[in-house]
């Protein structure tokens, strides 16, 4: 079950990077090692590339993870109520930056585009921190280089057993899919995408905590 939630969280992610990167001034709010490098190279002077943005992201994304991380902190192993806390926390962020956007479209370059860069790289760091402590192997959500190293490196033409190859595949397809459908969404409208993914993390969230409950004791 964890799984299938880590990897609906996963295509989710697609979804918001997809509109950060199109529709506010090339910008990661999930994948920081993409912000890493884009910063790099705007400070290298090459042309045309952002530093505000990234450096926003970066700043709030690891705020995020920080509080994620923090809240977090001495729950029980596997679902707890703090996992559903954190999620619902990320969905109502992101429900919430959305229907903003609708009513107020974000901008590149405005105060206003500059607090949804900051919003959402929060909500996704808080997002990387609890799935990190529900650690479902392979799937952290929100980065799938590692997915990808571990599909090759284990797989059985390197000499491995290739056992965690399905949910592997299926990690770095979804976050594929998402932006596909974040780029898409972003198409109709900016705020689209983020509500979208909202809503469905907001599911997760709650399916994770009736899940939850059904295990309990009586």
């Amino acid at each position: 079950m964890h799984l299938v939630m880590m990897l609906a969280l996963t295509f989710t992610t697609g979804i918001i990077d997809a509109v950060g990167y199109l529709g506010l001034d090339r910008v990661f709010t999930a994948n920081m090692t993409g912000n890493v490098v884009i910063l790099g190279m705007a400070l290298a002077r090459a042309e045309d590339l952002p530093v505000l943005g990234p450096l926003v992201a970066l700043a709030a994304f690891l705020l995020g993870a920080a509080v994620g991380g923090r809240s977090m902190r001495g729950a029980r192993v596997g679902w707890s109520g703090r996992s559903t806390t954190v999620f619902a926390t990320v969905g109502v962020i992101l429900l919430g930056t959305g229907v903003a956007s609708l009513a107020a479209p974000p901008e590149e370059g405005t105060v206003w585009g500059t607090a949804v860069t900051a919003l959402l790289g929060a909500a996704m760091g808080a997002q990387a921190a609890a799935a990190r402590r529900l650690a479902v192997a392979d799937v952290t959500t929100v980065v799938v280089t590692s997915t990808i190293v571990g599909l090759a490196s284990e797989s059985r033409l390197a000499g491995g057993d290739g056992r965690n190859a399905p949910r592997r595949v299926l990690a770095v397809l979804l976050i594929l899919v998402g932006a596909g459908v974040g780029a898409l969404l972003l198409g109709v409208h900016i705020g689209l995408g983020m509500g979208v993914a909202g809503v469905l993390t907001l599911g997760v969230a709650l399916l994770g905590h009736a899940a939850r409950e059904r295990v309990q004791p009586a």
